[in-house]
């Protein structure tokens, strides 16, 4: 069977990732199974272009088809804020609710009709042995909240809200999250294009 390498160190993208490609015939493994495998600095201005720099530098040092994904949040009222940013928003060392309670006091007093964003996400599969990639690409579109709601999910989850659903993204069951998020788009997009890698 052949393996898949997770460009991330993040469980809980690693299980949501699991999940979605579970129906799939490979060994799925996240990039903690090389403890010696390097961190990628992600220098690229696009979704695009960081996610394919850290694929392409996991699967040469691995040495298997790798699979990432660079999304974020992009809030129209700041003008695209957090963006490419969005895992390092903020301070330096700083966690998911610190993130997202800098990006809230950013919004204080910002009318909700002016607090639309949109979760987006690139993912690209590269395939050391023949140099080819694949790219697909997902987006949801939302509101941020004045506070957090849910538990599940990581990340911006809790203040991303879905009118459609009257539910943030954390409030979502996994599976249904794993449908209608911006990284569940991309990976369904993506999995012919595995296939034929395959």
């Amino acid at each position: 069977m052949r393996r898949l390498v997770l460009a991330t160190r993040n469980r809980g993208k690693i299980v949501e990732l699991q999940e979605m490609l579970a129906d799939l015939p490979l060994e799925i493994v996240g990039v903690a199974s090389y403890p010696e495998a390097p961190e990628v600095a992600e220098t690229g201005k696009t979704f695009r272009d960081n996610a394919y720099l850290k694929a392409k530098a996991i699967a040469d040092f691995t040495h298997e088809m790798t699979l990432a994904d660079d999304s974020g949040l992009e809030v129209d009222y700041l003008k695209g804020e957090p963006g490419v940013y969005s895992a390092r928003y903020g301070e330096i060392g700083w966690n998911d609710q610190q993130r997202y309670e800098y990006l809230l006091s950013k919004l204080n007093n910002v009318p909700e009709n002016l607090r639309k964003a949109r979760f987006r996400s690139v993912v690209v599969v590269y395939d050391p042995g023949t140099g080819q990639s694949e790219f697909t690409e997902g987006s949801v579109e939302g509101v941020i909240l004045t506070e957090p709601r849910g538990s599940n999910g990581f990340g911006y989850d809790p203040v991303f809200y879905f009118p459609e659903y009257q539910k943030t993204m954390a409030e979502l069951p996994a599976v249904q999250k794993n449908a209608l998020s911006h990284r569940g788009w991309a990976i369904q997009k993506m999995v012919p294009q595995l296939q034929k890698l395959i």
